[in-house]
């Protein structure tokens, strides 16, 4: 059965606490196999792949998942912890929110509900799917190895659709309360760190953000910001003996979509790196600073900054800032970050199997896929253990040239370490030894270590 080496399995062992000794043994040949497996992840491949397919006793390991106690917010913290000594040690959390819609079908499945595809949808074509909606928190960190940002999950919650809480007689819980949860779960465990969430138009709630910027310890938020918000001055000092209630705000200014059109705009150029895939885009930023209010809640200050492409090859896109002093630069560049969230999302459908698993128990659901996406950084932390003492290696071509290595290259050098020979216990009599030309073992390895 294929196990870590001693240098990699401490990474695993920090969640052994989280287990009694039985479940332990349980979910480690679990984490391990859901690694080397290929296609789906279910708790069956991950037994085939560590060479269990004859346990008579699988419903054991089943029970990890449906059963056992342990808890998820627990291994998030433990798996965040490992994250920060790793890549952001010092300096501001930098942290993406989004969702995303697991597509799932099954009458058993009471989280289940109707949602927008995301993948499949358009401005003009409107497609729904079946599946479970799924908020997760990630840490935005450069990889050394790696040459970039990555966005690395450590904690993931179901938001379940409106008709499960109406089944269940319970006013139904927005994705933006899950938001302000999980953002102040992160605040409570790091008290002493400065938090920015990067997060995109769904969460630019003034609810939300008012909850987040009047804090003691404040969150500062970055979103999209549309074009016709009501922004305004600051409310003026109030008068000695007035009376009636303190006014919220000062006049109204004017909105975004004005001051874009308007000719005393004064537009700065911007050189962005890592603009959506290209290695730098010059851009031009105009920004400034409002009240951002409307009847009825709270108003929020913030800061806006306009994006506008000289050449014209994208619209024109609005940001807000709860940080007043934050420079319009490091906004955008923190936003463009965001993106990050979206690749994390692709790889972990594409090289973990996640949309692939099969549990109808309500806990199961709940653990398999925040576990999948966990899994992501786990595998990021072992190869960053293994580059340490040089680069990643990456799967080169001679009709493919690339320059910076990605998760594909980062899990195959985890599956190369897991089928390593020195891993198994081999058999020293001749007969039971069988040789293969070195081409096609190389062959084997690559095939084994690269399956999607």
């Amino acid at each position: 059965m294929p196990t870590l080496p001693a240098e990699l399995a401490s990474i695993l062992l920090a969640f052994c606490p989280l287990f009694s000794g039985r479940v332990w043994k349980c979910a480690h040949v679990l984490f391990i196999g859901a690694i080397l497996a290929p296609g789906k992840r279910t708790v069956s491949s991950a037994l085939r792949v560590m060479g269990l397919g004859d346990e008579r006793h699988f419903q054991n390991y089943h029970r990890v998942l449906n059963r056992a106690f342990w808890s998820c917010r627990r291994a998030g913290l433990i798996l965040l912890r490992m994250l920060l000594d790793a890549f952001a040690p010092r300096g501001p959390l930098v942290l993406g929110l989004d969702d995303t819609i697991e597509r799932r079908w099954g009458g058993k499945i009471q989280a289940r509900g109707i949602y927008r595809d995301p993948v499949r949808s358009s401005d003009s074509h409107f497609v729904k799917t079946s599946g479970l909606r799924w908020l997760s928190l990630m840490l935005l960190a450069d990889i050394p190895w790696a040459g970039r940002v990555w966005a690395l999950p450590f904690l993931t919650v179901l938001a379940p659709s409106e008709r499960y809480w109406q089944q269940h007689g319970r006013k139904p819980k927005l994705l933006t309360d899950w938001g302000r949860q999980l953002l102040l779960q992160v605040q409570h465990w790091f008290p002493t760190r400065t938090l920015v969430v990067v997060a995109d138009g769904a969460f630019a709630s003034l609810q939300l953000l008012s909850d987040w910027a009047l804090r003691r310890r404040p969150i500062t938020c970055i979103t999209r910001l549309r074009l016709d918000a009501r922004l305004f001055r600051p409310a003026p000092p109030r008068k000695k003996g007035a009376m009636g209630r303190p006014r919220l705000v000062g006049s109204r200014l004017p909105s975004l979509q004005q001051i874009l059109t308007r000719r005393d705009t004064v537009w700065l150029p911007l050189k962005v790196q890592n603009w959506y895939g290209e290695a730098q885009r010059l851009v031009e930023v105009a920004s400034g600073t409002a009240i951002w209010y409307h009847t009825g809640l709270p108003p929020v200050p913030i800061r806006w900054v306009l994006v506008r492409d000289p050449k014209g090859k994208f619209e024109t896109r609005a940001l807000l800032c709860t940080q007043l002093d934050q420079d319009p630069t490091q906004i955008l560049q923190w936003f463009l970050w965001r993106w990050q969230v979206e690749v994390t999302f692709q790889e972990v459908r594409v090289h973990l199997g996640v949309e692939t698993q099969r549990q109808w128990s309500h806990l199961a659901i709940a653990r398999t896929t925040p576990v999948l996406l966990g899994l992501f950084s786990i595998v990021t932390l072992l190869a960053h253990r293994l580059a340490r003492a040089g680069e990643l290696p990456i799967r080169q071509a001679a009709w493919y040239r690339k320059t910076q290595p990605t998760f594909s290259d980062a899990i195959a050098l985890i599956r190369e370490q897991l089928w390593h020979p020195s891993n198994f216990f081999t058999s020293h009599l001749d007969h039971h030894v069988i040789k293969i030309p070195r081409l096609l073992l190389s062959g084997l390895c690559h095939a084994a270590c690269y399956a999607a």
